[in-house]
């Protein structure tokens, strides 16, 4: 059974990474085809063609590698105007480049070319499929924290405790010399939902707690509901030094990652936990942080990239928060799927997961390097500030700008790509990421 469900989380992961890819392309193609531009092919994957058909000017279809996908949109840059014979690597790969993109273009659409196109619609088009990922992200968020909800400690009271221990204390027992609890002495229960604390009325534990925390003693009424029927009790938060947590009911660590222990008020009661639905506002709030916190791992992704292979060759801890192949991707997915856990808390893990996933490729083609999408962005906004300049001097329109130019920087990038992905594959597979511990 556990082996089906770890290779079902791999399905679930390997399913959503193609239908994130498929609205990716999705998300260039529409704009492309209202544009007028003529598209060739729409694939999702690379390598072998598995299956194709082609419906109208377009092949729609799927290759064999999983990694990525593409649309052929008919003349990316300007057609050729010499041809002949190219000596040296870099200029033969020019040529190359442009032979190729000529080939797009069909006799008599010249008109329906992508490099025609007005700037905005070029940015549009090439924004489309990033986008796509963004908002599916947000979707996806918010289906998880507003939908499902977050877990957190819920207005229910689970355990109470008997006497106060001091914080730290690896004691399980209550001696004699202990004080009782104010929430036992009080008359708090198990099972009692709490309604309201000195007035206020309570929606989650961690309010419940704030309130608490910062009224050591003060006398409180709190209004609970047990069987059926409010009640209201009288109890007296003492000051106590306790480790701070979060909504979550997780210890909340400094820099050092040392609990933070404060003193404040102190009643001893736990609460259930559960999962809390969320505004309709956090899906796109955890959606911002997500885009910020990938955006950093970017930016510091040559030292991220070198740790994993410190990492891989003396066989150290990776960071569960640095890059991932789809394979690690995939392994954590299978992990959490198979773990001894409520089925929902396993499907909200891969959701997030599937989230965080789209954000990284947003965050990622936005990159402005060709030949991700951010690469193309960049052109076609040369191309337009190129323009407004001539204009502004009143003098003729520049030609468009030939991309096919960059192609040697293109080739170093995607080597770069192809050595980062080999890396984490490697690292992956030999030396996978742990984040269920153990």
């Amino acid at each position: 059974m556990e082996t089906l469900l770890y290779v079902g989380g791999i399905l679930f992961m390997l399913i959503g990474l193609g239908l994130s890819i498929g609205l990716h392309e999705v998300g260039h193609l529409l704009p492309a085809k209202l544009f007028g531009v003529r598209v060739g092919q729409y694939m999702i994957g690379f390598g072998p063609r598995l299956w194709s058909k082609r419906i109208g000017e377009t092949e729609y279809g799927f290759k064999l590698l999983p990694l990525g996908g593409f649309i052929s949109m008919s003349g990316m840059y300007p057609a050729s105007t010499t041809a002949g014979p190219a000596k040296g690597i870099f200029r033969a790969l020019v040529q190359d480049a442009r032979t190729a993109n000529d080939e797009t273009i069909a006799d008599g659409e010249e008109h329906r070319v992508f490099y025609r196109l007005p700037v905005w619609k070029r940015v549009v088009v090439m924004l489309g499929g990033p986008v796509m990922n963004l908002i599916l992200a947000t979707v996806i968020f918010t289906v998880l924290v507003s939908g499902i909800g977050v877990q957190q400690g819920t207005t229910t009271i689970a355990s109470v405790s008997e006497c106060v221990l001091p914080a730290g204390s690896t004691a399980t027992e209550c001696s004699a010399d202990d004080p009782e609890s104010p929430a036992a002495e009080a008359g708090i229960r198990p099972g009692d939902v709490l309604v309201s604390i000195d007035g206020t009325a309570v929606s989650t534990f961690a309010e419940a707690t704030a309130i608490v925390q910062a009224s050591p003693g003060k006398d409180l009424a709190v209004v609970v509901k047990r069987d059926g029927a409010e009640k209201t009790l009288i109890v007296t938060p003492i000051a106590a030094e306790r480790s701070i947590t979060d909504a979550s009911g997780r210890p909340i660590v400094d820099d050092k990652g040392v609990q933070v222990v404060r003193t404040v008020g102190y009643v001893g009661m736990g609460a259930q936990m559960g999962f809390v639905q969320q505004p309709l506002t956090a899906g796109p709030q955890m959606t911002g942080d997500s885009v910020v916190r990938v955006a950093s791992l970017i930016v510091n992704l040559p030292v991220k990239l070198w740790d994993v292979g410190v990492s891989l060759v003396t066989g150290g801890e990776r960071d569960p928060d640095g890059p991932l192949s789809v394979v690690g991707v995939g392994r954590i997915a299978g992990e959490v799927a198979a773990t001894d856990a409520p089925i929902l808390n396993r499907f909200s893990v891969l959701l997030g997961l599937l989230g965080s996933l789209n954000i990284a490729l947003f965050v990622f083609n936005m990159i402005p390097l060709l030949p991700l999408d951010g690469g193309h962005i960049v052109v076609a906004l040369w191309d337009g500030i190129k323009r407004a300049w001539a204009k502004i001097f009143r003098r003729p329109p520049p030609a468009p700008v030939d991309a096919t130019k960059l192609v040697p920087l293109t080739v170093v990038v995607a080597t770069l790509l192809i050595a980062m992905g080999a890396l984490l594959l490697v690292a992956d597979l030999f030396n996978p990421v742990n984040i269920l511990g153990g």
